[in-house]
């Protein structure tokens, strides 16, 4: 649930009460162990942290008119919401968390980052805390560099350059299916060929 707040304070104002102590709760935790390089501030409707355009001015390469996201949090319709970036890029962190949260005894509803709660009685915030000190804005830039170079030379670049090419076979195939318009035609006399036999069949009976 997307809201049109412009602050992380109006936004919690919004909330009814034991939604905004949790989001407050997990954002006190954020804020006490992320990297200060990391900004503050509303993203795609929500609380989050982000690498700010002044450091990392290509910004997030889905939209790079936004800042690269690194973690964010949401109250949505029948629950509330973490986005953690920040583990979903970072090779064997997922599994790191996941294994962390299961040990402190709490059920885990988690997506590739994304992870869900009903109550804040249900996250261990240490957890949290603990996934997002281990990753420095220089260790995430890093790693997200090297994502998008790979996917450069990778999948995302071959299927770039590979557009034009896929545009031109499709501008050939009229072509080799011409032969197939040029049989219809051709099929078309057998009807007129149809008649002219009738003709001669029909003649042959006048005579006889």
């Amino acid at each position: 649930m997307q809201s049109k707040a412009t602050t992380i304070d109006a936004y919690l104002k919004e909330l009814p009460a034991d939604r905004r102590a949790a989001i407050q709760a997990v954002r006190d935790v954020i804020n006490k162990n992320i990297d200060r390089k990391f900004q503050e501030g509303m993203q795609y409707g929500m609380p989050a942290w982000f690498v700010p355009h002044s450091i990392y001015p290509a910004g997030y390469h889905c939209d790079p008119r936004q800042p690269v996201p690194f973690v964010s949090i949401a109250s949505q319709k029948n629950h509330m919401s973490i986005y953690m970036f920040c583990i979903y890029s970072q090779p064997g962190e997922a599994e790191r968390f996941a294994t962390a949260w299961k040990a402190a005894g709490k059920k885990l509803d988690m997506g590739k980052g994304c992870v869900r709660f009903k109550k804040i009685e249900d996250v261990p915030l240490e957890v949290i805390g603990d996934a997002v000190k281990r990753i420095t804005l220089g260790k995430f830039i890093d790693h997200y560099e090297s994502l998008i170079k790979s996917r450069g030379s990778g999948k995302s670049g071959s299927a770039t350059a590979d557009k034009p090419a896929a545009r031109k076979k499709t501008g050939a195939a009229p072509k080799k299916s011409a032969p197939k318009k040029s049989a219809s035609k051709k099929a078309a006399p057998k009807k007129t060929a149809g008649k002219v036999v009738k003709k001669a069949a029909s003649k042959k009976t006048k005579k006889r």
